[in-house]
């Protein structure tokens, strides 16, 4: 997975630490167009003392919950956060005032697009916006694994297990000794990439029944 990992992140032209124990945050949002499931990764890997590389994959979601999609606090609609790479755009601090977090610290890309019955609209443009919207990176229950979102993600980054997002902050506060508190967050998109095979393959139907009536006029 490493090396897949750092093929994509170059291949966009994205930083990629090599620094030890500088971290490398990398949101995976997966192809799956339901709501309410745990089923993004955040992929967090970084290099030890010795140079060898160090990986961590965590159940998590880059979308926001069913309850918030149908409940949404913009009357825009929910906030998602857009596929890209924000350099130095969150640090450790306290996610609503109560516990240790990655919170967002410098503005991110969102988009406002959401279907209330719980299938992401990817088919639209959105309504895109960048600023300060409280995007962070944090947990869903205080114990154990979670499974359905619900009213766990408005539209951070969440992860599913509670002893995943421990191990989390434990890095991030090694990242933070040596480097200070400034972290990177990457979002990779699969849902967007899914969007533009579709696209192309209605493009390319789309031509060929064009074809096919030219050929029964010219018949």
């Amino acid at each position: 997975m490493l090396a897949k990992s750092l093929q994509i992140l170059r291949s966009k032209g994205y930083e990629v630490y090599t620094q030890p124990y500088r971290l490398n945050i990398v949101g995976y949002r997966s192809r799956f167009v339901r709501s309410n499931r745990f089923d993004d990764e955040i992929h967090v890997f970084y290099t030890n003392d010795t140079g060898k590389w160090v990986y961590h994959i965590f159940k998590a979601t880059t979308d926001p919950g069913q309850y918030w999609l149908a409940n949404p606090m913009h009357p825009q609609g929910t906030a998602f956060l857009k596929k890209g790479q924000y350099i130095d755009a969150y640090s450790l601090g306290l996610h609503r005032g109560i516990y240790p977090a990655l919170v967002q610290t410098a503005p991110v890309d969102i988009i406002r697009n959401y279907q209330r019955k719980g299938l992401f609209k990817w088919f639209e443009s959105g309504t895109r916006k960048t600023g300060n919207f409280g995007i962070n990176i944090h947990r869903a229950g205080k114990q154990g694994t979670t499974k359905i979102i619900d009213a766990f993600s408005a539209g951070c980054l969440v992860f599913a297990n509670a002893e995943d997002f421990k191990r989390f902050i434990h890095l991030s506060k090694a990242h933070q000794k040596r480097y200070g508190n400034r972290f990177t967050v990457t979002l990779v998109d699969f849902r967007d990439e899914r969007r533009r095979r579709l696209s192309k393959v209605a493009w390319g139907t789309a031509l060929a029944a064009t074809g096919l009536m030219l050929l029964k006029r010219i018949h």
